[in-house]
């Protein structure tokens, strides 16, 4: 007779069935403490290096900080140049990203065969998202400043930029379509429309919440990248006032402004500046960040 058929047998039995749920529970409360105390320690690393920046900048939060051009004297210098290069950069970035990146998306996930070469794309792809920011800015300099003779202008930058986040806004887009079920482009098709307008009527207005996040977050990381614009040639010089908007002139971004200011001797610029321009710049990621919440809440809503 098995010795499992005994009382005695099944008795040990049970007790290890009940044990072994109970390990597991134990284990997986464990873990959630152990992510809990990594997620507090992010927080409190971030909220001090938040209130470290409010308490040494916020006093130069003023009106003259973002309309004067930088200067020599601290209590008069401003971020008009950082600032409004940094705005004329995301717009030209935004303008040439949005319809490459997700025209490329939508060919990778729904037109381009399944074959080498595509997979070879997709990987490459994938991989070009991974690649540290300096190399795009090398890139850049080669290609926009010198071999199309470009020069060190606010072109350059924006290409520069573009180069960096057009990876991520193709592999947002493609899993934004990715997750969108199937049956919705098969039943356009059964109705009779063709695959582009099955795509751009019913698959793409529900992945746009996706691709719309994806592109916001990517422009928030080309806000505060310094290499590859500083590469391509942003400056600190001032721009003539009430010159006409051009995208040959030289152009400044508030990352640089901010090394800029870190890089000068006096205290004033190093503490009180520099951290005005980090406040600054996180108000313009908030806000980035926020607008894609809304839009991707407001597309949401519609369908």
């Amino acid at each position: 007779m098995s010795v499992l058929s005994t009382p005695a047998g099944i008795a040990r039995a049970a007790v290890l069935d009940l044990s072994a749920p109970r390990a597991r529970l134990r284990r997986e409360r464990l873990f959630q403490a152990v992510l809990l105390g990594a997620t507090l320690i992010a927080l409190v690393v971030m909220l001090s290096l938040l209130f470290d920046v409010l308490g040494d900048g916020a006093g130069r939060i003023r009106t003259e900080f973002f309309t004067n051009y930088t200067s020599r004297r601290a209590e008069d210098t401003g971020i008009r140049t950082g600032l409004t290069g940094s705005l004329s950069l995301m717009v030209l970035v935004a303008g040439m990203t949005f319809p490459i990146g997700v025209g490329a998306g939508i060919y990778l996930e729904v037109f381009a065969p399944d074959n080498r070469f595509t997979r070879f794309m997709q990987v490459n792809i994938a991989n070009l998202a991974g690649v540290p920011s300096v190399v795009y800015g090398l890139l850049a300099a080669a290609m926009f400043v010198y071999i199309l003779n470009f020069g060190r202008t606010l072109i350059s930058g924006a290409l520069a930029l573009t180069l960096l986040i057009l990876p991520v806004i193709i592999v947002a887009s493609r899993e934004a379509i990715r997750a969108v079920p199937p049956s919705i482009f098969n039943g356009a098709l059964a109705l009779g429309a063709t695959p582009w307008q099955a795509t751009r009527k019913q698959v793409l207005p529900v992945a746009m919440p996706g691709v719309l996040t994806g592109t916001i977050l990517a422009l928030s990381r080309a806000v505060g990248e310094t290499a590859p614009i500083l590469v391509a040639g942003a400056v600190f010089s001032r721009r003539a006032d009430n010159a006409p908007w051009d995208i040959l002139e030289a152009f400044g971004a508030l990352p640089v402004q901010v090394y800029d200011f870190i890089k000068r001797p006096q205290a004033e610029f190093q503490i009180e500046a520099a951290a005005a321009g980090i406040i600054v710049m996180l108000a313009v990621l908030l806000t980035m960040n926020s607008g894609a919440i809304i839009l991707r809440n407001r597309y949401a809503r519609k369908r």
